[in-house]
Parts: C-alpha cells; structure tokens; sequence
C-alpha cells in the first residue's frame, strides 16, 4: 500500500471495480486503490443480484438509466462472451395483470424504442407460442427477445482478475477510519494515505461517506429487503421465458417476477419489503439499533404523505406469508399454486436512496461531485446492467 495514489475507490462492489476498469483503459499509468470492508467479493448486492441484463425498457431516455442501461447491457454480454463467461440470452415477456396496467404497455414500447432497444408488442397467441406459462388481461404483451441473464459472481471474478493484471491494489476487509476532506487523504489501517481523486462507491453505505464532504446531505439510504421462493421442480410447470408483470412507474420497484438463473433454476422474486438496518437479510440479523430509529422515522414520513406508498406497503408486507405471495406469482403463471413454491436462501438488501426533504423514493441513478470527489448515491437496479456504461459516466465527471 503506497502513501498517495492517483484514485481510490471505495466500495468493491460491480460500480466501484467497473469504475477501477475504465480509470485503468482510459491511462494504464495512474496508480488505482480498491478499499472494499468484507473479506471477499460479492457479499452484498452485487453479488446476491438476480443476473439479468435489462435491455432498458423501463427508463425515459431523458435519465441517467435510460442513457446507460441499453448501452451497458450490450457491453456487459459483449464481455461475457469475449471471456467465455456464462451467458443465456433468453428472452423477457412483460404482461399486464390489472387492467389499468395495460395502458403502460404503450408508454414502455415508446420508451423501448427511444431507447433503441430490441422490442415487439404481441398479442395472445404470440404470447402463448413464446410463453405458454403465462397470459396477459388485455391481450396484449411486451416481447424483448435480447434480454439475457448471467452469472454476476463470474462477472465480478473476471473483472478483479483484469483489474490485478492492471496492477491495481485491492484492500479487502479494510474500512476507511478517518476522512480529510480538505487535505485529500484518508487513514485506512493507521495508515495516512493521500489520493488525486477519491470516487465514493459505497452502496449502502454511500451516503454516509457523503456526508462527510458535505454531499447530499438531503439523502439517506432505505434499505429494501427482497426474498425469492424457487420453483419447485416436481410441480410440472416449466418457464421458458423471464415473466415479468407491468411494473407500477411510480416506483422503482419491478414487482414479484420469475427469474431463471444461468443454471436453468426458476426463482420468483424479489419482495420489497422495508428492512430494519443496512445489512438486515434475515429477521433479526443484521438490524442497526442506532439506525432503527432514522429508518423507521423516514419510512413513517413516506407512509403518512403518500396515498400510493401506503398502499404499496401494505401489498409488500403482505408477501411475508407464502400464500400472499404464491397469489402474486399466479398472477403471471395462473397455473402456480402454493405447492409449486420452495422457500429459498437467496436475499438482498436494496440500497434505496430517499429525498428528505421532497419526501420520496429517488427513481433514478444519483452522481454527485463536490471537487477531486465523486460520489454514487444511488446505484440501485440495473446498476449491475449499466455498470461499463455508467463507469464512463462517473470517470467523465
């Protein structure tokens, strides 16, 4: 570990090594520090996210994912193959499953093609031929045939291995002690270290980091709990394609949908359940009593001043029991019953970031820079998607 370096980076997570990639394919010669807090890689979001490459449909081409999603997705499966990682290019459905749902198929087709993405609407028979396991109460659905999912933990594996041979330093299970803002240095192991720029990619913890320079400190991150169930194998129900509902665009949430891993297994998921700390993956693991408080006093204002996230809440809580949920998944597979479900392992935490003071969910992706700084707020989904795109993005900044 050197005394100054051209850029740290904190946070190891898919923004921040995308981040260390661009920085060292832009000058091979500057010198580049990973500061990462756990032992290992892909502990967190990056890691626990559900592996598919969105195509962009969802995003107005005006926003930050509607300029990088489409473009990173692309780049993301050109990586893939390029290093014979694993990859499926299996397709997506998007059905509405209430008839007031169905008007947004029009608006997502007219953002789809704004944004040049891949995408068809279909009607019943169409859906039914790409589909069976599924139907739409309109008759009509979206079709976007590139979407892909990948393995996430290959990706980051690659990824590390090139930023190695690029001679960049990864600090793994190290956590920056003390911040000079002013001076541009950082202790980190009792060690002052000096940096050109710092480049704050955190996730859950971004804001806090931020607020230390006096960034977006009308921000705090709500941490989202979002668990899956596996299809049972033996309930004779075989998916063929992602089945995702139309999504309420007041959110930025995409609702409970069937996600088929790169090794064939069918989830449904995630819920969005507000979680009680940072870290908090299981009922009582990982809740912040320090932190408990200020999530549920933000949570409270949410709730108490908008009519839509009360209503979303209370249809999020009511997943926590298994038919709750089965009810939801037969939404899009009516066939589905509450035997067809397997509880699972797979969780992640959601790094949501919300306006204090607009009182709101943050729908977008949120860069700030305050001089030789700059910091990602809010890398919520399809960051994992966007990651290449959204690095050049960040460097350029």
């Amino acid at each position: 570990m050197q005394d100054y370096y051209d850029r740290i980076i904190i946070g190891a997570g898919i923004v921040g090594l995308s981040i260390a990639r661009e920085l060292k394919i832009k000058d091979r010669d500057i010198s580049v520090l990973i500061i990462e807090k756990e032992h290992s890689f892909g502990l967190h979001a990056s890691g626990r996210n559900s592996g598919v490459l969105h195509s962009g449909i969802y995003y107005p081409p005006e926003s930050i994912k509607g300029q990088v999603c489409s473009s990173g997705s692309k780049e993301m499966a050109n990586y893939c193959h390029e290093h014979g990682l694993p990859i499926r290019h299996i397709g997506k459905v998007i059905v509405p499953t209430r008839d007031e749902h169905d008007e947004q198929i029009s608006l997502l087709y007219e953002r789809a093609v704004e944004n040049s993405i891949n995408i068809s609407i279909i009607d019943d028979k169409e859906l039914n031929e790409i589909e069976p396991e599924t139907h739409s109460i309109s008759g009509r659905a979206l079709y976007s045939p590139d979407t892909a999912v990948i393995s996430p933990l290959s990706v980051i594996d690659k990824i590390i291995s090139e930023l190695k041979n690029y001679n960049v330093d990864i600090l793994t299970g190290s956590i920056v002690s003390k911040f000079y803002p002013d001076e541009s240095k950082i202790v980190i192991k009792q060690k002052k270290i000096t940096y050109g720029k710092l480049y704050n990619a955190a996730g859950l913890y971004a804001d806090k980091i931020a607020h230390i320079f006096s960034v977006g400190k009308e921000y705090t991150i709500l941490p989202f709990r979002g668990s899956y169930y596996q299809l049972n194998e033996r309930c004779g129900i075989s998916i063929k394609k992602l089945i995702y509902p139309v999504p309420d665009l007041n959110y930025p949430f995409l609702g409970i949908h069937s996600v088929t891993t790169i090794d064939g297994s069918t989830f449904f998921g995630p819920s969005s359940i507000p979680a009680l700390g940072r870290e908090n993956y299981s009922m009582i693991k990982g809740i912040d009593p320090v932190e408990l408080f200020s999530i549920g006093y933000h949570l409270y204002n949410q709730y108490i001043s908008s009519d839509q996230f009360r209503k979303f809440t209370h249809e999020e809580l009511s997943k926590f029991t298994k038919n709750k949920f089965a009810a939801s998944v037969k939404s899009i597979v009516p066939r589905l019953n509450p035997d067809c479900l397997v509880k699972s392992q797979k969780v992640g935490i959601r790094a949501q970031l919300y306006n204090k003071k607009c009182k709101k969910l943050e729908m977008d992706f949120v860069i700030k820079s305050i001089n030789n700084t700059v910091h990602v707020l809010n890398a919520i989904s399809p960051a994992f998607t966007s990651a290449f795109s959204m690095a050049k993005i960040i460097v350029e900044k």
